[in-house]
Parts: C-alpha cells; sequence; structure tokens
C-alpha cells in the first residue's frame, strides 16, 4: 500500500505525529515541531524503510480505521484480525490544566486496549535520527528502554515484555497495556495510573475548549476539527502558528514543489488567528501577538521576514538532505526555507490585522492599549514606506519580483486598521493621519490595480495576469461585494483559473514551470466571493465538494488534484483548515428559528 494523507494528527501544542491507519507514527519531530523527526517514515519509500517509525503489525490484520474521541485530539485506531481479533490503539499527547498551568510535555501516549478475541501483536519502536540517517543506541532498564541518538535520547516506558519490543516478537494482547515515549525521565508514579490519568485529564480539556467555541449552526463536526487542528499547529510556548507539521510533501506528483512548512508565516497566522477569533478562541491570538511583539524587539519593525522560526530565529537556511528519499520516493527533502531571505510586504498588514480585534474585544486578558498601538504604528510607518514597491508577493516567486497588488492591499490594511485603533482609543490626531495614508494608497491601487481590457483587477499593479488573490479584496474591505469591478474580477477567476470545483492560484509558469494542482485555500476564497455576491447555493455546492475532499478524519492538505481529488502538499495545512471554518461560518444558516 502506497503512502497517502490519510493520518491521524495528535499532539498538545508542543509537537506532534502523523498516525497511518495501521497504527504507525510515520511523522513525529522532537523536541518540538521543527525538530529532528524521530519518526519520518512519512518521507520514504514503504520498500525501503528500515527504521524512523512505530507501529503496530496485527497477525491476519484485515485493515484499520480511525476516528477521534468526540470533541478532542485523541485519535483511536482499530484494528482487526481475520479471526474475530480487534484491538483499540489510542493515541495522544497530554495536555490539561495543572498547577493553573497548562501541562504539555512532549510525550506521547499509546494504549493498547483489547476489543474480542485473541489478537496477536508484533510491536516495533524503531526510533532514527538526523533525518533518518541513524540508529540509536539502546539500552534497557527495569521497565523502559532508552534510545540514545548524540545531543538527546528518548525513553519509552512500557508494561509490554520489553524483550518482545526489542526481538519483535509476537505476543497476545489479553489486557490492557501502555507505552509511553518521550523525554529520558523516570516515571514517579504507576505507568497505569499514570496513563488513566492523562487520558482522562486530555479527554476533559479538549471537550471543555471546544464547549466554548462560538460555532455555526451547520457543519459543526467540520469545523470543530478545524479548530482543534488549528489549536494543534501553535507552539505555546513562543505564541508562534504554523503553516503545516511537515516538510516536502510535493504539492504534485515529482514537481520538485517540495517546502518545509514547519515554521511561523506571519501571513498564514494572521488567517489562522482571524479565523479562531471569530469561534472565540482568542487565547491563541494573545500569544502570537507575543511573539510578533517580541520579534520587533529584537530587530525593530523596519524589515519585518515573511517566515521565521517557532523560536522567532530569523535564519531558515534552506537544504537539501539525502538520508531520506522523500514522500513515495518523490525528493528533495528540504530543511529550513530560503522564503525567510525574501521580501514580502503585505507581512505588515497581516500583523496590524491579527492585532486589531484586541482593542475591541473586551474578553482578553490584555486589552489592546496605547503601548501596542505605538508598537503597531511602527509597522505602518513599513508599511507606507514599501506599498508599491517589488516584493517577492503572497505566492513566494523566487526566481523574479513585482508590484503585487495584494500585497500593496495588505499595506493599505494596515494603514486603514490603524486608523480605526486610533478612533477607538481616541487619539484624533493619530486617526486623521493613518486615515489620509490610507485614503491616498485606496485611491492610487484602485487605478493602478484595474485592467479595463481584463476587466478585472489583476496579480500586479498596471499588470495583466491573474491570481485567486484578488477574490479577497472584498474580504479585505478594500472594495465592497457590490462594487461591479469586484463581481467583474470574479468572473474572470472562474473563466481562468477556475477548473472543476477548485481553483488555481495561478495559472503562469514560475521556477517549476505551469502549476498542476489547485490550492486549496484558492478554493475556500472563491465559495466566500460568491456568498458576498450573493450567489449562495453556487457556494453550499461547492463548500459540499470541497469538504467531501477531506480525509476521513476532516482534514486537508495544502493542494487537491483537480482530476482525482487527491491531496497533494504538506499536511494538514492550516490555510486550508481555515477555509473550512471561514466558509461555515458565512453559509451556515443562523441558530435563530432552528429549533
Amino acid at each position: 500500500m502506497k503512502r497517502s494523507l490519510e493520518l491521524g494528527l495528535i499532539g498538545n501544542c508542543s509537537t506532534c505525529a502523523l498516525i497511518d491507519e495501521r497504527a504507525e507514527f510515520v511523522w513525529t519531530c522532537l523536541p518540538r515541531f521543527d525538530g529532528d523527526p524521530v519518526f519520518s517514515s512519512l518521507l520514504e519509500s514503504e520498500d525501503r524503510v528500515e527504521r524512523g517509525f512505530m507501529n503496530v503489525t496485527l497477525r491476519g490484520a484485515r485493515g484499520g480505521r480511525q476516528r477521534y474521541e468526540t470533541n478532542t485530539a485523541i485519535l483511536v485506531t482499530t484494528l482487526e484480525d481475520d479471526r474475530g481479533g480487534c484491538l483499540d490503539v489510542i493515541d495522544f499527547m497530554p495536555r490539561f490544566k495543572r498547577y493553573e498551568r497548562i501541562y504539555r510535555p512532549p510525550l506521547f501516549v499509546r494504549i493498547l486496549r483489547p476489543r474480542s478475541g485473541r489478537p496477536e501483536l508484533t510491536l516495533r519502536v524503531r526510533p532514527s535520527g538526523n533525518y533518518g540517517a541513524n540508529s540509536p543506541e539502546v539500552t534497557l532498564g527495569s521497565h523502559h528502554i532508552r534510545y540514545v541518538f548524540p545531543g538527546q535520547s528518548h525513553r519509552l516506558t512500557t508494561d509490554v515484555s520489553l524483550t518482545a519490543i526489542l526481538d519483535e516478537t509476537p505476543f497476545v494482547l489479553d489486557r490492557e497495556q501502555v507505552l509511553l515515549f518521550g523525554p529520558d525521565e523516570s516515571l514517579t508514579r504507576p505507568l497505569e495510573t499514570l496513563a488513566r490519568e492523562f487520558l482522562a485529564e486530555t479527554t476533559k480539556y479538549w471537550q471543555e475548549w471546544v464547549r466554548y467555541l462560538a460555532i455555526p449552526l451547520e457543519w459543526q463536526d467540520a469545523v470543530i476539527r478545524a479548530a482543534i487542528t488549528l489549536k494543534l499547529s501553535t507552539f505555546e510556548d513562543t505564541g508562534a502558528v504554523l503553516a503545516a507539521v511537515t516538510t516536502s510533501i510535493p504539492e504534485s506528483a515529482n514537481s520538485g514543489r517540495n517546502w518545509d512548512y514547519r515554521y511561523c508565516w506571519l501571513r498564514d497566522s494572521y488567517f489562522v488567528i482571524r479565523a479562531l477569533n471569530r469561534l472565540g478562541a482568542t487565547r491563541t491570538m494573545e500569544d502570537y501577538l507575543r511573539f510578533v511583539i517580541n520579534l520587533g524587539v529584537r530587530k525593530g519593525y523596519e524589515h519585518l521576514q515573511p517566515v521565521y522560526a517557532i523560536s522567532g530565529n530569523p535564519d531558515l537556511s534552506e537544504r537539501e538532505i539525502q538520508s531520506l528519499g522523500g514522500y513515495r520516493g518523490m525528493g528533495p527533502v528540504r530543511i529550513g526555507n530560503a522564503a525567510y531571505q525574501q521580501s514580502q510586504h503585505d507581512v505588515y498588514g497581516a500583523v496590524v490585522a491579527a492585532a486589531s480585534q484586541a482593542f475591541w474585544d473586551r474578553r482578553l486578558d490584555q486589552s489592546g492599549d496605547p503601548a501596542l498601538f505605538a508598537h503597531l504604528e511602527a509597522l505602518g510607518e513599513s508599511a507606507a514606506r514599501v506599498a508599491g514597491k517589488p516584493d517577492s508577493g503572497l505566492w513566494e516567486i523566487r526566481g523574479k519580483q513585482a508590484v503585487h497588488t495584494y500585497s500593496a492591499v495588505l499595506c493599505w490594511c494596515a494603514l486603514d486598521r490603524l486608523a480605526r485603533i486610533a478612533r477607538r482609543l481616541d487619539i484624533p490626531d493619530r486617526a486623521s493621519y493613518w486615515a489620509g495614508q490610507a485614503e491616498s494608497l485606496r485611491t492610487s491601487l484602485l487605478e493602478r490595480a484595474w485592467n479595463p481590457g481584463r476587466q478585472s483587477f489583476t496579480a500586479t499593479l498596471d499588470g495583466a495576469g491573474l491570481d485567486a488573490s484578488v477574490l479577497l479584496l472584498a474580504d479585505l474591505g478594500f472594495v465592497s461585494a457590490e462594487d461591479p469591478r469586484f463581481r467583474d474580477s470574479v468572473r474572470a477567476i472562474e473563466q481562468e483559473l477556475k477548473h472543476g470545483d477548485y481553483v488555481f492560484r495561478y495559472r503562469e509558469p514560475d521556477d517549476f514551470g505551469v502549476p498542476e494542482n489547485a490550492f486549496t485555500l484558492c478554493s475556500f476564497w472563491y465559495i466566500k466571493a460568491l456568498a458576498r455576491l450573493g450567489r449562495k447555493e453556487e457556494a453550499h455546492e461547492l463548500f459540499a465538494s470541497l469538504l467531501e475532499r477531506r480525509t476521513r478524519l476532516g482534514l486537508l492538505s495544502e493542494h487537491i488534484d483537480p482530476t482525482s481529488g487527491e491531496l497533494w502538499g504538506n499536511f494538514p495545512q492550516t490555510y486550508s483548515m481555515v477555509g473550512i471554518i471561514e466558509s461555515a461560518l458565512l453559509l451556515s444558516a443562523p441558530w435563530e428559528g432552528a429549533f
């Protein structure tokens, strides 16, 4: 069976794991999201994998199925054999409140729970280091196995026979058994008691978190799963938001479009923060603002990079590694991302827009105040300075620069939101200053972004090409949905970038040729544009179609093959999960009158 993205995600906002339908850990980085993958079999052809995984092999297996415990990040993989044997493999990372703080260790809990018959299992635990290149030194304790690599070691604590694990010999699962994989630390309490407590407390945490989400009436399960996935894609220690938890899943087969997404893009973070805010999950925004402010403290706001390490480190030097062959053997596997060296001027508007809610929302621990406004004004000055200048754009084209419409409009967003914030804070002179700057820039952009010959807003100022970002112009408040220019731009996108139910980001050649697969989020942008234009029936139909493309666990990747519907690109993609939430909120029937 070839690799696929039918994977379950578990995590606790310190790191995460992806687990396939055979209960194999295929991707796990330690000690955090962008660390060395101790399990990395996702990025190797199955016939070449010798290490970099932890799995359960069931004698006479008839396949597996996965589900999440209701409204949690607790994954259950059910395995059945051909003799009536059945077991549940329960995987999660502990996350709950302890001593008035969130307890979230880089620890994976696996519970093997028999359901029927006498299932015969073989457990294989083969961690690797240095991106799959190295095997560990293995030492034993009385109830644990230690896997030692240069610079770090991991401990597997279990009540399963250590001999059965080390020799990979089968055994009968006749009672519940537990495996804990994580830091090389001794347990201070009985294993079984700890596992039961962790499971109960983690279940309670997630179900309470979901309880307070302001979800729409329709598509509740899809929205809840998307929200949990976005939460799992945050690094709580610094407040960073990841674009995805993987690296080098190709955007399309053998395309070379293999990128490392385990970092914090300021643009992506804006969309994530906005989606979670609309659900009432505001804590992520507060943490993210701390992350951004700390970036400014270190380097100033004159030049923000588009992407940073989740630690805030600005250096993401990109390199290819040879120790992993790539997803389905489709290399290269890349670490780092050279986009950190690019100029992408939309980042200033993305940060200001993400922070804006802090000045209106009275639920926050720390509401927006003049001190935060001063930080944002520094971003506004940078936005005013770079608006209308060439950059690499939101699609991060590596081979050329242009004056991208989306980048310029996001600069306008920075100025416009600052004027609104100043009015909110009753600082009339700053409100007047920023409003004047915003109006002047908007007037210029409306003239230069509109192409009368194409009857559309274009990808670049004074240009003729199209890209899907113009679908956001009404969403951002730059033009109204009633503006005929917006309606005509949507029609132009339909004619040139829409393929079946999917929308491409652009169709012009870039560094790697013409894109083969549709960018998932662009289809959601199109759905929202249709709804704003009053074409809600079409929007509903397309939303239903996109939901059908999710994995069985309700997740989406970055790209979709428009012909086969297969998912491609890094996974799960926060951009795409945002699209589910925002489309459902826009399209759902109201709660009022529903019952």
